[in-house]
Parts: structure tokens; C-alpha cells; sequence
């Protein structure tokens, strides 16, 4: 643990953004990643918890408390190794994973979650920017073929795990290019696709085989997922050629909405138009590609693939954009009534927190904790079981005149 009172001390700080009216010329990323003191300080705010629960909110398991504090310690080097040790490509998640680890990272209870992302993005840029991400190639064969079909990032970290135990891999894509949805699916404006193409060719230096182009099986008829393969191979002739086949295609079935004028002129899935603005960006001609210059348009969804519609519409330069999601608004601050609070000292504790998060809190807290704490009953706000970074802020008992104590 670099710094015992790190999490009391400095405060979360979010990876910037280039303005608006600069990003929306161009498909760049806009995002703009911590230097290295912001890395460090971040760094610190790890709790190094006796359960780390952001390892298990991590679907790679990333070893997240170890290289918070190698980098803290400013050992960049092995701050990539142990990244390296669980996530093949820190840089794909790095800038596009929802980060479900910092929703399971224990100062989230009462404090804004360690920024473990923006951390892991610093890291391996860092690793790149001094030359540490090298081929490794297997010392030794195996002499066993294995085909893995689907080149999206399962299928290029499994490639690249069974290369370098010494198995001959190839790895199939049915597109013209590997990547899977990094490459046609995500904008580049959230990921450059420069980050899949070093990674490809590390993984051509550590002996993968990559065949583009080709299409394993056949898509049912009217399908709109996206396919430009060049050839056809069917699922038996891989059994034949190689040892073992890994399937790790993802899914770029859509799905649909029965309403009425759905099949109205002008309606398209995401995965219709999204992939097309990344080939064209790749430097590709498309013919008749789908465009929302000067048009109104509507987005359903409002997850990641709809904000990535909305972001290509603007970037088309569309008059207007409307996006809608079934699920209700998120709230604008945490609720605290779950923590026993009547409702005004939730707005009231709330705001003064986020305001006043100092060294002295605990202090503070431990101090008129004794005195403020009372039994809980019903309608009655009970203190005892407010989390504690609330009172750590105050200083003095503030409770305001609505409270029920008072």
C-alpha cells in the first residue's frame, strides 16, 4: 500500500477531453490520459484492501491493487508485467472497457471509486512510449496446428497464449482486416485502430498466422451481419487441416424491434452503419455508404452502441440528434437514505462531502460520532449508520433545521 491516507487525501481525477468543437471534425480519440503524477496520486487512493473485491469485478481477473502500487512507487516497468500477467492488451480495455471493477472497488461505498482504469490506460501507453511491449516468441514447438476462428480480441489473445507455448496458430477473419468489433464496430474516435495493428503485428513476430478474407461456415440468407470475406471454408475441412479448432467469434446478430414501420426506408441496426465510417476512415472506398449528413436522426439506445451512433451522426454533421432509452435517468448523487438519513440531511450531508473532503475528516468524525449517534427508529434520521466520509467532512454537527434530531 503506497500511502496509508491516500484515499483521504487526494480525490478522484477523471482523464480529460479535447473540446467538443475540436473532436467532432475528426475520428481521433479525444481522450486525454493521466501524466504521471495524476497516475501516481490516483495510485495512492488504493485502499489495498484485505478482499480485493476489484479483482473479481475485473472479468480478467487484472491484479489491480499490485500495479496500483508499482506505479505509486513509479516501477512503470513491472507495473506493466503484472498488467501484462492477466490482460493481453491493456490498451483495448484501457479505453473502452465500462471498468465493472471500479463499481466493485471498496471506496465506492462511500467515496468515489479509485480510477482504475485511467490507470491501466496510463500504464501500458507508457509501456508502448518506452519500448517494453516485445514478441515472444515460444522457445520451443509443439508441432500441434490449431485454427482459432475469429480475430476479434478473444480470439487474438487465445492466438497469441497458444503461439507462444510453441502451437502453430491461425487465426480467421472473415473481414478484411483483424480486430473483429474493435476494428469495425467501435469508432475510432473511442479506439484508433493503429492500437490493433502493432498488436497484430506482434502477434505475426510471435509466429500467428493471420488469414483475412475468409469466411468459416456461411451466414443464414438475409443476414445483415457484416461480411466481406473473399473466400469460404467450411467447418470440416478446419477439422481436417488442424489438431484443434477455437471458436471465438463474437455476436454481430442485431436485435430487432417488432413494432409497426419497422421496415420503413431510413431504419438500419447499428452494426449496418457503424462498421462502414471505419472503413472508410481505414482509407477504403465504399459505395452507397450510410450518412446522416443534414438529416434529423433518431437513436434507440442508449447504451455504448447508441452513444457511438450518436458521436459518427455528429461527426457526419447531422441537423439534429435524438436518442432514447427505456431505462430511467440515473440520479445526478449518491442516495444516502439506504445508509439511515432522513431526506434532508441526505441533500445537506450530500452536498457539504463532495465539498469538504479534507485529512481532518476522520478526526472529525470520530469526534462527534460519540455524541451524534442514535438509536434508529422509524422516521427518526439515524447517524450511527451513515457512512463515514458524510461526518468526516462537517467539522460540527450541521445538521439542517428539517432534520428530525433537532
Amino acid at each position: 500500500m503506497g500511502k496509508i491516507t491516500g484515499f483521504m487525501e487526494f480525490e478522484r481525477v477523471e482523464e480529460g477531453y479535447k473540446p467538443v468543437g475540436e473532436r467532432v471534425k475528426n475520428y481521433k480519440e479525444f481522450v486525454i490520459g493521466l501524466d504521471d503524477a495524476q497516475a501516481k496520486a490516483q495510485s495512492a487512493r488504493c485502499m489495498d484492501c484485505g478482499t480485493p473485491f476489484c479483482n473479481n469485478g475485473c472479468p480478467v481477473n487484472n491484479i489491480i491493487p499490485d500495479f496500483n502500487e508499482l506505479v505509486y512507487q513509479g516501477d512503470w516497468k513491472n507495473a506493466i508485467d503484472v498488467l501484462h500477467s492477466t490482460n493481453n492488451f491493456p490498451e483495448f480495455t484501457g479505453r473502452i472497457c465500462p471498468a465493472p471493477c471500479e463499481a466493485a472497488c471498496t471506496l465506492n461505498v462511500a467515496d468515489d471509486a479509485v480510477g482504475i482504469k485511467s490507470i491501466e490506460h496510463a500504464i501500458i501507453d507508457r509501456a508502448w512510449q518506452e519500448g517494453w511491449v516485445k514478441p515472444r516468441p515460444a522457445a520451443h514447438k509443439t508441432g500441434k496446428k490449431v485454427a482459432v476462428v475469429g480475430s476479434g480480441p478473444a480470439g487474438m489473445a487465445a492466438a497469441q497464449q497458444l503461439a507462444r507455448v510453441g502451437h502453430d496458430v491461425t487465426l480467421f477473419e472473415k473481414n478484411d482486416r483483424i480486430g473483429g468489433l474493435l476494428r469495425y464496430g467501435i469508432p475510432d474516435f473511442k479506439m484508433e485502430k493503429s492500437h490493433i495493428d502493432r498488436r497484430a503485428e506482434q502477434l505475426v513476430a510471435e509466429g500467428v498466422t493471420l488469414k483475412t478474407g475468409v469466411m468459416v461456415g456461411e451466414l443464414p440468407a438475409g443476414s445483415k451481419v457484416t461480411n466481406w470475406s473473399q473466400e469460404t471454408i467450411t467447418p470440416k475441412q478446419l477439422q481436417k487441416d488442424f489438431d484443434a479448432v477455437l471458436l471465438t467469434g463474437g455476436s454481430e446478430q442485431s436485435r430487432d424491434l417488432n413494432v409497426p414501420g419497422r421496415d420503413l426506408a431510413g431504419i438500419h441496426f447499428a452494426m449496418e452503419f457503424l462498421p462502414q465510417q471505419n472503413k472508410v476512415n481505414a482509407g477504403d472506398k465504399l459505395k452507397d455508404q450510410l450518412r446522416a449528413d443534414g438529416k434529423h436522426v433518431i437513436v434507440i439506445g442508449g447504451g455504448d452502441t447508441g452513444s457511438d451512433c450518436v458521436g459518427t451522426s455528429n461527426r457526419h454533421g447531422a441537423k439534429s440528434v435524438t436518442q432514447f432509452e427505456v431505462m430511467p435517468q440515473p440520479p445526478e448523487e449518491e442516495n444516502l437514505l439506504g445508509h439511515g438519513l432522513c431526506k434532508p440531511c441526505c441533500h445537506h450531508f450530500g452536498r457539504i462531502w463532495r465539498r469538504q473532503r479534507q485529512p481532518r475528516q476522520c478526526q472529525s468524525y470520530h469526534r462527534f460520532h460519540r455524541r451524534l449517534c442514535h438509536q434508529r427508529a422509524q422516521g427518526v434520521c439515524c447517524w450511527r449508520h451513515a457512512p463515514r466520509p458524510v461526518f468526516g467532512g462537517l467539522g460540527h454537527s450541521g445538521r439542517p433545521p428539517s432534520c428530525p434530531l433537532n
